[in-house]
């Protein structure tokens, strides 16, 4: 390590510290990690450090680091066109379109392309309001759907308390089907799925001419990876076509390949009325997002305006960025792996439980996946409880540092560890960053009492 990467390094941290704000967090006494370059499932440093990337960044690099197909297909974008005002085309717009339409639920076959996750479900909820004439929409209280207005108090994300006298209105928010933690004090395979019932109970106390939309995530991802239940989403969508509901599913984070499959929502058998996306659009090579909706409501507007609109829908290069990387998603065969590589995770994760007395869980689905650490598996005590406090942090706060200083960048949040690394992932660099995870969960294990 030569005096001059160093002060390299240290440079580049201090810029940022000084001219930069950092999101979610405190601006002072933090230690980013200043990324040199990176490549596959690996992050590298100003001092040739290696991390593995277990969380593909913020669950959204899928194809993983480094892909020069999709830099080859940006430039070569930006060397014809780079922006063109949406009320202009370009042929790559109508060959992303009709390529998403290639991959989609059936009858979702046309896209108004935004800039984010946020824009998309903000664009969401817009059109159902506009389409239905009803103004609620139904949420998850454990859900995150974006930063935005609109977005964050859609979610049930603790995040936007701070805030909590200017969320926007008419969000109602109901249980999640938490088979781990029930709410309704059940288990499962003896309930009548209560956590659906509430749900239509809930549209009654509302008024069911009321509301326009229920929103939920194709599959649960920072809030705890949830599972649903068999079963859960094919009742919503009956409680949806009942009342004339529309069903919007949030798949920013669990679309394109994440869950073994193209999007989250085809692990439940259920076709959605919109399908919100972003992250593995473009495997976050460049912002970008989609808002995809089903035929009948796209032919709602044939003869009257789409009153939603965005400066960058549609720009050329995101739209570029994003045709390669789907191409690449099949080249490579990285959904089938992402099924495969699922799978052998939970095979390793279950070894682990017999040596970790802190696992107190792990849900899973593909590559969209988290361990849930308790202080006692039998009454599940959390080792930080959701919306802990930066003082009931101390113990996750450790095992934090120790998967940084081990060499791994994954997201640590309350009493969860997540595993969702890029689609490309091998047996090997699994192996290699479980045994991170685990040496680190040791420290969670001294935490522990009376462990069943």
């Amino acid at each position: 390590m030569s005096t001059k990467t160093l002060s390299e390094a240290t440079q580049i941290i201090q810029d940022n510290l000084d001219y930069t704000l950092f999101s979610w967090s405190k601006q002072k006494g933090i230690a980013p990690i200043a990324v040199k370059h990176a490549e596959g499932v690996y992050l590298y440093d100003y001092d040739d450090k290696r991390y593995i990337d277990f969380s593909s960044g913020l669950m959204n690099v899928n194809i993983g680091h480094g892909n020069q197909r999709v830099t080859d297909a940006v430039v070569k974008q930006m060397q014809e066109v780079s922006y063109v005002t949406p009320s202009c085309v370009t042929k790559v717009r109508g060959e992303l379109g009709k390529k998403l339409a290639s991959v989609t639920p059936e009858g979702l076959n046309k896209t108004l392309f935004t800039v984010c996750g946020a824009t998309a479900i903000e664009n969401a909820i817009k059109l159902a309001r506009l389409y239905t004439g009803r103004h609620k929409i139904i949420t998850k209280y454990r859900a995150f759907h974006g930063a935005s207005y609109g977005a964050m108090t859609a979610g049930g994300d603790p995040r936007k308390l701070p805030a909590d006298s200017q969320q926007a209105p008419n969000f109602v928010h109901v249980e999640d089907p938490f088979c781990y933690r029930c709410p309704f004090g059940q288990t499962f395979g003896k309930c009548n799925y209560e956590c659906a019932s509430h749900v239509e109970r809930v549209i009654d106390f509302e008024g069911p001419e009321n509301v326009a939309a229920i929103l939920m995530e194709g599959e649960s991802g920072s809030s705890g990876c949830i599972k649903y239940p068999p079963d859960y989403f094919k009742k919503i969508r009956a409680i949806c076509d009942k009342h004339g509901i529309l069903l919007i599913v949030d798949e920013v984070m669990s679309g394109f390949g994440r869950t073994g499959k193209w999007f989250g929502i085809d692990n439940h058998g259920v076709i959605p009325d919109m399908i919100a996306t972003a992250k593995g659009l473009t495997s976050g090579y460049l912002p970008f997002g989609a808002l995809i909706v089903s035929d009948k409501i796209a032919a709602a507007y044939d003869d009257k305006p789409l009153m939603l609109g965005l400066t960058y829908s549609a720009h050329a290069v995101g739209c570029a960025a994003a045709l390669e990387v789907l191409k690449i998603y099949e080249d490579e065969n990285m959904i089938a792996n992402a099924a495969v590589m699922g799978k052998y995770i939970e095979q390793r994760v279950e070894e682990m439980k017999a040596i970790h007395p802190s696992i107190g869980d792990f849900r899973n689905t593909g590559l969209l996946g988290c361990i849930e650490l308790v202080k006692n598996r039998t009454t599940k005590e959390p080792m930080a409880t959701f919306n802990a406090r930066p003082n009931e942090m101390e113990i996750m706060n450790k095992v934090a540092a120790k998967i940084k200083e081990l060499g791994m960048y994954t997201f640590v949040r309350w009493n969860y560890i997540f595993i969702a690394p890029p689609l490309c992932i091998t047996k090997d660099q699994i192996d290699e960053g479980l045994a991170i995870i685990s040496e680190a969960i040791k420290i969670a294990d001294e935490n522990t009492h009376n462990p069943s």
